[in-house]
């Protein structure tokens, strides 16, 4: 069965959630790492509120994977916090939103 909006953006979502939490280390920018991941959180939900149960065409849950094993490598916390604005902006568009 092909992945659906819902269920690669679940993945996405859980990907989201390490990089703000590895972005967090860097105490003076706490309140910036939290408000960033909140306002991309709440646009990605948006996507799976209005797409839920729509397949994603051929290779954009591939596509979507791909970015998460990337974010899944990033250990230093600065460079989480740059990906905490790039990550979602790539699974936006391997869904067909724009970002």
């Amino acid at each position: 069965m092909p992945d659906t909006v819902a269920t690669a953006l679940a993945r996405a979502l859980d990907a989201l959630d390490g990089l703000q939490e590895r972005g967090e280390d860097i105490d003076d920018e706490w309140t910036y790492v939290n408000d960033l991941a909140e306002a991309w959180r709440g646009w990605l939900e948006a996507v799976v509120d209005a797409r839920r149960d729509e397949p994603l065409p051929d290779g954009r849950a591939g596509a979507i994977d791909r970015a998460i094993d990337e974010v899944g490598l990033i250990t230093d916390p600065h460079r989480a916090i740059d990906w905490l604005s790039t990550f979602p902006q790539v699974v936006l568009l391997a869904v067909d939103e724009r970002p």
